[in-house]
């Protein structure tokens, strides 16, 4: 046998054994529901229907579910993250490698009927709460109030097309508190973390100050908390979607009362009780922003020793956990609802607790490509 023979068996023999690897592998391990490193949801195996055949679906799906279970799916990232780094790639895994040391998630274009098809959803969800006042705050992400870092050429939908797209289609009982121009006056502090795809809670504070001008209520100013550096370790989401290494990590501040406002929270569908809304346990985890309310949550009842009698639900993301400690001292009851796990009928919440106040609040990039 010819060496250039021999090269190619061997060669065979290899690739045999690797692809033998990954299906023992694929066989004897179990499907992930979670990943803490990207901090979502992972793709789950899709149902097979005739419907979902026909249209395309089950392919896509399918395609999604074996890229999220690949077996060491985070140790092939980091491989593939580093070797491209050192080619001088500036983007890996959907996130750039940004100035400054920030990491930005790329934001695709939605299609049409997809954000048609959210917004449809919003008005005819609240259309039928009248006497509740409706506010929906949409998060621009860093990648559209921080572009001026991102690097040269790199290919990014503009997200302030969308948010006023989003804006124009609301109905008219919805009000729509614009963040934007706020956030992007501020770009300059430290208002997104630079390892991870939120924002800070300097960011959410920034927020929380137009929605109490949306809302015609006093905001707190800063001097009304202790701010509090509890963490100067933080890696976050995108820290680890990307790979990228030799970054410094993010800190995470808190922004606490000076006057005790929380008395109960309560994990509804969880069973649990709580006299705090932050669990300062998770800061000795991976994922430290869950230092905010414990991270997600199906339904969250928050008790507060503000006798107002105001009552508030927020449908949201995981970018309100920041921004709900600044509203406990403005409401008696706050409802935490995270429609992701929730699914019951949110009227018959609002009804049931008498509630008068609701916010919506998302990121442009999970409400539109999620």
């Amino acid at each position: 046998m010819r060496k250039q023979d021999s090269y190619k068996s061997i060669l065979g023999i290899l690739l045999l054994i690797y692809i033998g690897g990954v299906v023992m592998l694929n066989m004897v391990s179990t499907d992930k529901v979670f990943s803490e490193a990207e901090n979502r949801r992972l793709e789950q195996a899709p149902t097979l229907s005739t419907s979902q055949v026909m249209d395309g679906r089950f392919t896509t799906n399918y395609e999604k579910y074996v890229s999220d279970q690949f077996p060491l799916r985070d140790f092939w990232v980091g491989v593939k993250s580093k070797s491209e780094k050192a080619l001088g790639k500036k983007e890996n895994n959907g996130v750039y490698l940004a100035r400054d040391g920030y990491l930005m998630e790329k934001f695709e274009k939605p299609e049409e009927k997809h954000l048609k098809s959210k917004v449809d959803e919003i008005n005819s969800n609240f259309s039928n709460m009248p006497n509740v006042d409706a506010f929906f705050i949409l998060v621009p992400n860093s990648v559209k109030v921080l572009e001026d870092k991102l690097p040269p050429y790199a290919p990014a939908a503009d997200e302030l097309i969308y948010i006023n797209k989003v804006k124009e289609s609301l109905d008219d009982n919805i009000n729509f508190v614009d963040i934007y121009d706020t956030l992007y006056a501020n770009k300059d502090e430290y208002i997104y973390y630079k390892t991870d795809h939120h924002w800070t809670t300097k960011g959410a504070y920034l927020a929380y100050e137009k929605l109490m001008e949306n809302m015609g209520i006093e905001p707190h100013g800063e001097d009304y908390f202790h701010i509090k550096k509890v963490t100067d370790s933080f890696y976050g989401s995108l820290y680890s979607k990307s790979g990228f290494r030799n970054i410094d990590p993010d800190s995470i501040e808190l922004y606490i009362p000076k006057k005790e406002e929380v008395s109960k929270v309560e994990f509804v569908e969880e069973g649990k009780v709580s006299d705090s809304i932050y669990d300062m346990e998770n800061l000795d985890k991976k994922d430290k922003y869950t230092v905010f309310l414990g991270g997600n949550h199906p339904l969250i009842k928050i008790n507060t020793n503000i006798n107002n009698g105001k009552k508030l639900l927020i449908i949201k993301d995981s970018y309100a956990n920041s921004f709900i400690p600044f509203l406990t001292g403005h409401f008696s009851e706050i409802y935490v609802v995270d429609p992701r796990y929730y699914d019951k009928d949110l009227k018959i919440l609002v009804d049931d607790n008498k509630i008068d106040n609701l916010l919506i609040m998302y990121n442009v990039k999970t409400f539109l490509n999620d």
